[in-house]
């Protein structure tokens, strides 16, 4: 699937960019779904929807979200709710592409989407993946798909290439969580910073140790990413997931295994998210912070039911 030398590229620089990651059918399928959703958060004033595992509201909105102009920002595991979301996480060419980095046996993490529709405030500081979900080893790739166009305009990814060969950088300040490193690393790493653009159907594969972030939308386009979290199946969380969900740990590629690799001397933990997205924790409040349910007969899936 990837080449010998997007293999290398991606080993030094942290991150490769592949176009049509999925095929036509398969974005128009995601996009419609991610659409349905949008319309239905335009009269919800507080994070909504079926609660996942860990009893969080499923949906977020940003504090500037209308019913005119919504503001839906994330929405936690599309997976365990979507089967066209489940089928791309598990089989996918993406999932290849992963495979050949870190393969032949991967496992499932967890899934997301970040999406910044026209007029959204959400920015993302630098930070590491690594610092959410640390493992046993750092063999985690995050595959970052593109539902639409990313630009220079609407809140493209922003990396650091070759900060993955570098320290894991501190998310607490002092004692405190804040989910971003200090002033004084963004500083010093921003002048090497490099943006991502693509289509929509691309990806993004970048390594769970690569420093990077995003800036506001400031476009009248979407920019809509659908991120999954693999690991070899020998890389084992020594955290709970921040985003729980019932696939974490379904071997998407390969075979299960009972031995963990060790590769890290001593790992910082994450504090665990109690609001329904990391947003809060950089300091973006939701709309309201009071989670409201739906029935879940209205959206949830089984895992089973997914597949």
């Amino acid at each position: 699937m990837l080449s010998s030398e997007q293999i290398d590229s991606f080993w030094q620089n942290g991150y490769l960019t592949v176009e049509n990651a999925v095929n036509s059918e398969q974005l128009r399928q995601l996009r419609t779904q991610l659409n349905s959703w949008v319309d239905e958060s335009r009269p919800h004033s507080t994070p909504f929807g079926p609660l996942t595992l860990d009893g969080r509201a499923r949906f977020d909105m940003g504090q500037e979200h209308s019913p005119e102009q919504p503001a839906l920002r994330r929405v936690n595991n599309p997976s365990d709710i979507s089967k066209d979301y489940f089928a791309v996480m598990s089989d996918a060419a993406t999932v290849d592409m992963v495979c050949d980095l870190i393969g032949p046996h991967v496992k499932f993490h967890h899934c997301k989407i970040n999406l910044k529709l026209p007029g959204s405030n959400t920015e993302v500081g630098y930070h590491q993946d690594f610092g959410y979900t640390p493992h046993t080893n750092d063999d985690v790739v995050t595959a970052l798909l593109m539902l639409d166009d990313m630009t220079a305009d609407n809140g493209c990814l922003n990396v650091v290439p070759g900060s993955h060969t570098g320290p894991v950088h501190s998310l607490f300040n002092d004692t405190t969580f804040v989910g971003v490193v200090e002033n004084s690393v963004t500083q010093r790493l921003q002048p090497q910073e490099v943006p991502i653009y693509g289509d929509a159907g691309s990806v993004c594969l970048m390594h769970t140790r690569l420093v990077h972030g995003s800036a506001p939308n400031h476009s009248p386009q979407s920019r809509a990413l659908y991120i999954c979290v693999y690991s070899a199946a020998d890389a084992f969380p020594l955290a709970k997931s921040p985003m729980a969900n019932p696939n974490e740990g379904i071997i998407v590629r390969g075979e299960k295994t009972r031995t963990a690799r060790l590769s890290e001397s001593q790992v910082e933990l994450p504090e665990q998210p109690t609001s329904a997205s990391f947003f809060t924790v950089i300091g973006q409040a939701s709309k309201d912070t009071t989670p409201k349910s739906v029935p879940p007969s209205q959206h949830s899936l089984s895992s089973t039911q997914a597949r």
